[in-house]
């Protein structure tokens, strides 16, 4: 076996990468319940219950409790202390044997080893070649009916030979004829009638035949002309034919036909009426069903009167094993009746033919080849004695990136790849629990190559190098742990004996009760009870998985096992359900400090000592004071003593435990020390800094105060009011200016705009100007608001402002 990645090299990784052996997953939660059961008992039932259970065969394993609990997830098993080499689990595996050459399909043989419940992928390449051989062969319907038809077909043989070759490079025909079986009621019986059915039309007839073969084979265009030429027609009595019996001899008679390995191999039914299908033979007393064998004699089918029609699936199962396309030429009238066969058989293609005209004829050959060609689809059938326990899925990947829903590509040219990705997955063992072998064979339909599947199926477990599995099948009181050897019987007695002294073995020190009132003592060993709400083990079942406090939906946090009603937590953990952390480094800030130097560790969480304090590191309090503030009345008292170190004991009760005194705070402040003013009563301004990196505070008071005199600030008092007048009578006389540049000079311009009066214009200059303007609502009150606008009588002489 080598490796398929280095022999084809240029399939996509994408879907290389699929060929792996892969095991359906599942959630955990379903794993656990789909693996552990009360009623597993042995290694091989827990493995049957699917590709993620596992089997712990470790001898001591859980103080030897009930076998159940040794069927679990490996991830489960290994927390209870089962390690990994003492586990028997799913095995599946998959080679490709790439040293099989091959031209149109590869691989052409895989391996692979399944287990119940697993499946696995593989990919299977087809590739379309320029130009293939072709082998045709004409199976035609002789009835009467067809006399015509027949006739039309003399002139086929040379035209589509020039037509093909287009399309082929060398083109072979065959040629075979059909009528019914030879019986009752299908044919009439009379003496007269059975060698020449067209008695009654004075016309020369063969006799009736289910299939007769004529013509092999052949390159000879002119040999197909002349037995063309030669052929007669035939008669029966009832309307359908017998052209699917006809079909599964052309098809399986691969000697007497012809058909070359290398060509592709074309099967041409025409007929102008439907076909008998299975269980029609019933009518003449034929019940036997068809051996789908070949049963020629002398070109002549022997097999007619003894064996029913075959079955669509049995057609169909010909056709691809032997890599046949079918093609199906009828009358228009029988168009509908075999639309629906054709659905049924993989690799045909139905034309519509309204004459048997040697043209018609050719245009439908070449259509059908051409279609059936740009078509690429694969079968897969298993052995049918496994054929229950396996289930398959194909995805193909056609060549324009699409993945089509039924297992086929359309449209594929030659030298292009179709990729088709097939999974194969086993169900069950077989009845008797033993391995077995078994074959699936991936056929492109109308190909000559193949892929050959090899399933090996593990249905038995090894259990390690010592091959014992400590399941049901080894008992615990005939000797050793695990021995199959049967001994001589002890006497009953001593067997009593021996379980009461060793019922002692089954009490915990100080109980009164064999293993923890929770199972019973069996050869010396505890054998718990199940439960429904969980598993109960350890030597005296003394452990279980439900009794304890839960923790996130699981027993213990998921992170521990319940003993006697505690949770003993694993290495990290603590509490009642092991959910909390034995580490701190959940409460550590960002500056190190063990929650921000406000609070505890309790549980992975901060608890602050201030409760107004809140935020995963105490950093937060809205209603705190800040930093500075909070240290004013500790600055006020050291001053109030002098800043003396004498006279600083008495401020201990306000503040904090160090406190010292320096020349110089005024320098920039880092990240440990923060900058901070207090101003006392006498108006001078202390600085001093604060810090709690360390987890204890400091202060550090400066001895140099900053006070102003009482000169100085009348000084400033005084300057700060002159600014003030002076700004005022510079915004005013602004103001003024501005208000000048609008108005205009008195003099000047302003005569000229300025509107004289005549003796004239007296009489237009009204001495009151008076107007009323009354505003009504759309709905007024009883009376209606009116407003009354009085403008006096201007002065002649001013002039009119515009």
């Amino acid at each position: 076996m080598t490796s398929w990645l280095r022999a084809y090299g240029s399939v996509p990784l994408c879907l290389l990468l699929c060929c792996l052996a892969a095991p359906r997953a599942e959630a955990s939660a379903a794993g656990d319940s789909v693996c552990w059961s009360p009623t597993v008992s042995s290694c091989a039932e827990c493995l049957g219950r699917g590709p993620q259970c596992a089997w712990c065969f470790k001898e001591d394993f859980l103080d030897e409790a009930g076998l159940s609990l040794r069927c679990d997830r490996p991830v489960n098993l290994l927390r209870r202390g089962c390690e990994v080499e003492f586990m028997e689990q799913s095995e599946m595996k998959v080679e490709v044997n790439a040293t099989i050459s091959s031209t149109q399909v590869s691989p052409q043989d895989i391996s692979i080893t399944l287990r119940p419940g697993s499946e696995a992928n593989i990919i299977v390449a087809v590739e379309q070649l320029e130009r293939y051989p072709v082998d045709l062969y004409y199976l035609v319907d002789v009835s009467a009916s067809m006399q015509e038809n027949l006739d039309h077909l003399k002139t086929v043989g040379v035209a589509l030979s020039l037509r093909m070759t287009e399309h082929s490079s060398d083109l072979w025909l065959g040629f075979g004829s059909f009528v019914d079986k030879p019986v009752s009621p299908y044919i009439n019986v009379h003496p007269s009638k059975i060698n020449n059915p067209c008695s009654d039309y004075e016309i020369r007839c063969r006799p009736a035949h289910g299939f007769h073969h004529v013509l092999g084979m052949t390159g000879n265009m002119s040999e197909f002309t002349r037995t063309i030429k030669r052929q007669r027609i035939s008669g029966n009595m009832d309307t359908p034919e017998g052209g699917l019996d006809a079909m599964l001899q052309a098809a399986v008679c691969q000697k007497a036909v012809g058909w070359r390995p290398e060509a592709k191999r074309l099967l041409l039914l025409m007929t102008d009426q439907p076909s008998h299908l299975a269980l029609d033979s019933r009518l003449a007393g034929i019940v036997t069903p068809h051996d789908g064998l070949c049963h020629l004699e002398n070109n002549v089918y022997t097999g007619s009167t003894q064996m029913d029609h075959p079955s669509l699936g049995q057609l169909s199962d010909k056709l691809l094993e032997n890599h046949i396309y079918s093609i199906f030429a009828v009358e228009k009238q029988q168009y509908q009746w075999y639309e629906e066969l054709v659905r049924l058989l993989p690799g045909s293609y139905l034309g519509k033919l309204g004459l048997f005209q040697a043209p018609n004829l050719i245009e439908l050959v070449v259509d059908a080849y051409k279609r059936l060609l740009s078509e690429v689809e694969v079968s897969v059938s298993v052995e049918d004695q496994a054929a229950s326990r396996y289930w398959v899925s194909v995805s193909p990947l056609c060549p324009d990136g699409s993945t089509a829903k039924d297992q086929s590509c359309s449209g594929v040219k030659p030298s292009q790849k179709v990729f088709f990705n097939i999974t194969i997955g086993m169900h069950s063992c077989p009845d008797h629990g033993e391995d077995e072998d078994v074959t699936v064979t991936v056929r492109p339909v109308g190909y000559n190559e193949s892929t050959v599947v090899r399933i090996h199926s593990k249905c038995r477990c090894s259990c390690g190098p010592t091959k014992r599995c400590n399941d049901d099948s080894q008992s615990q009181c005939s000797g050793t742990p695990g021995s199959t050897n049967q001994g001589p019987r002890p006497d009953p007695g001593l067997i009593q004996d021996s379980n009461r002294e060793s019922d002692w073995n089954c009490r915990a020190d100080g109980a009164d009760v064999d293993c923890s009132g929770r199972g019973v003592c069996e050869c010396g060993r505890c054998v718990c009870e199940q439960s429904r709400l969980g598993a109960v083990y350890g030597k005296y079942c003394e452990i279980d998985e439900f009794s304890c406090p839960y923790g996130g939906g699981l027993v213990c946090g998921g992170r521990g096992v319940c003993v006697s009603g505690r949770c003993v937590c694993q290495d990290g953990w603590m509490g009642d359900s092991c959910g909390c952390p034995v580490s701190t480094a959940t409460c550590r800030s960002a500056d190190g400090l063990l929650c921000s130097g406000r609070g505890r560790c309790v549980c992975g969480r901060c608890v602050c000592d201030d409760s107004r304090r809140y935020g995963d590191f105490c950093e937060r309090c809205p209603t705190c004071q800040s930093t500075c503030q909070s240290y004013w009345r500790c600055v006020d008292c050291h001053l109030s003593h002098g800043l003396s170190q004498k006279e600083g004991g008495h401020c201990n009760n306000t503040c904090a435990p160090l406190v010292g005194y320096t020349d110089d705070v005024s320098g920039p402040a880092g990240e440990k020390w923060i900058q901070c003013l207090f101003i006392s009563n006498d108006g001078c301004r202390y600085r001093f800094q604060t810090s709690s990196l360390s987890g204890q505070t400091q202060l550090r008071i400066s001895t140099r105060p900053e006070c102003a005199s009482s000169s100085r600030l009348v000084g400033t008092f005084l300057s700060v009011c002159a600014l003030t007048l002076l700004c005022g009578l510079v915004v005013v006389a602004v103001s003024r200016l501005l208000l000048q540049k609008r108005g205009g000079s008195p003099g000047g311009a302003a005569e000229e705009r300025g509107y004289h009066c005549t003796g004239k214009d007296l009489s237009y200059i009204p001495t009151t100007n008076e107007k009323t303007v009354t505003y009504r609502r759309d709905r007024p009150p009883d009376h209606p608001v009116e407003m009354h606008i009085q403008v006096p009588k201007m002065p002649l002489g001013d002039p009119w402002q515009y």
